[in-house]
């Protein structure tokens, strides 16, 4: 029984992953959750700003372009600070965040942290970097009921995804990790501050090719 259920297990998550690698996931557990509803409008990676896809590798995940889903520097310098006592850092890539997102809740645990990774995995082996980029873009929270860069363009600056600016894409990246409670559109205080770090960095990421596997 134990194995007859792991294997339906294996093969309906390879199915659904293999299914989204060309099917627009139709929503998501956060999103049907939301008390707050969801504002959401797709749209295809060569519609979204090459700079929002820069800027969100500058604040989330650095090495997005050449790691197999998972940083394994990021997670032991989280495993140290945790274990110091120091403020948890986060370690999670934008694959896994994406994983998390599409196929999971969100909340901790060893079993949602396991299962995390194994979609993880699978969406690194089967969509492949620019998929994973443009499905990250779409699902992700960018506010209160509001989700994906599009929407969170439209909302905050009155643009489409296409035509957001530099410090514009570098804000709505700042305010990824906490979009309930960081503002957007009148930044202050360390959001403002982070939002023009991201800013400058995309200039990093842009001149070490940090974003080519999404190019």
């Amino acid at each position: 029984m134990v194995l007859r259920l792991a294997l339906f297990f294996i093969l309906s998550s390879l199915a659904l992953v293999l299914l989204f690698k060309y099917v627009d996931p139709p929503t998501t557990w956060t999103i049907l959750l939301d008390e707050n509803g969801a504002e959401r409008a797709w749209v295809p990676i060569n519609s979204i700003a090459p700079d929002m896809m820069a800027a969100v590798i500058a604040a989330e995940d650095s090495k997005f372009c050449s790691h197999s889903g998972f940083d394994r520097e990021a997670i032991e310098q989280a495993i140290e600070e945790r274990a110091s006592g120091k403020r948890k850092r986060g370690a999670s890539t934008i694959s896994q965040q994406t994983a998390k997102n599409v196929f999971l809740w969100q909340g901790g645990g060893f079993v949602r942290k396991g299962l995390e990774a194994w979609f993880t995995i699978l969406i690194e082996n089967i969509w492949g970097k620019k998929r994973i980029m443009e499905v990250y873009l779409n699902v992700a929270e960018t506010g209160i009921g509001t989700y994906g860069v599009e929407a969170g363009a439209q909302r905050y600056f009155d643009v489409s995804a296409s035509a957001l600016s530099r410090i514009q894409a570098a804000r709505i990246a700042a305010a990824l990790p906490s979009p309930k409670t960081r503002a957007v559109s009148n930044p202050s205080g360390f959001t403002r501050r982070y939002g023009n770090t991201i800013a400058a960095r995309i200039s990093v990421v842009r001149r070490d090719n940090l974003n080519a596997c999404v190019m």
